[in-house]
């Protein structure tokens, strides 16, 4: 289940969370969750990249119907990282066509530093368009460590329609085994071996928050850890 996003902005910078890292400088640097207001993830995330910020929006296919007198673009711009990536658009067949939309309603997730999210989120005063995710047992915003968000960026940016997201991991889906891929577009990724939809994959999860889990990942390709 998705944690709490409702609390204001705190003061106090909690530097054990997350694995947050410091530069020279000692800036501390965290991947932190934000709930764009209004479904405007996509426009904070806009915002973000051209002040620099990486950011990460997972995104998934959705087959939508065309209402007559549309067409159907040539293809989307994939808003991941720092970079677009151009994706060819399904040709349009019995009035469906395939529109690329965010895999879970405004979520963005930036990498950061307290100290410059809080002032973008200032920067808006009543209006601001986005709030943290709040850990309420540290009483904190919430920051994912850095290994566990470069495999699920990893595993969600390969846009693959038969890709799974899940708000809630049942304690199950936990047993599996811990695993690492050794090859394919999953290389490098590490994460729990279960089975949906009667298909072996790999389960990135990140805690307290959401996973998802690959597409069908052979027995040759994973390595137990």
């Amino acid at each position: 289940m998705l944690l709490d996003s409702t609390r204001p902005i705190g003061e106090t910078l909690n530097t054990d969370l997350g694995r947050p890292k410091s530069t020279s400088a000692g800036v501390l640097w965290s991947w932190y969750a934000l709930r764009a207001t209004y479904s405007r993830e996509l426009k904070v995330q806009a915002q973000l990249q051209e002040r620099g910020v990486r950011t990460f929006v997972p995104m998934m296919w959705k087959r939508c119907p065309v209402k007559p007198g549309m067409t159907t673009p040539s293809s989307f711009r994939h808003p991941r990282l720092d970079r677009g990536s151009t994706i060819p658009s399904s040709p349009t067949r019995s009035g469906i066509q395939r529109k690329l939309v965010p895999a879970i309603s405004s979520l963005v997730f930036v990498y950061w530093t307290r100290e410059g999210l809080d002032s973008y989120i200032r920067s808006f005063g009543d209006a601001r368009p986005v709030n943290y995710y709040w850990d309420r047992t540290i009483d904190a915003p919430l920051t994912i460590p850095d290994k566990e968000m470069e495999n699920f960026i990893t595993v969600a940016s390969t846009l693959d329609e038969d890709l799974v997201f899940l708000t809630e991991v049942s304690d199950k889906l936990r047993e599996g085994q811990t695993v690492k891929v050794k090859e394919g577009p999953f290389k490098g990724v590490e994460g729990k071996i279960v089975r949906i939809r009667k298909s072996r994959r790999v389960l990135v999860e990140l805690p307290g928050m959401l996973a998802v889990a690959s597409t069908y990942v052979a027995p040759e390709e994973l390595e137990i850890i």
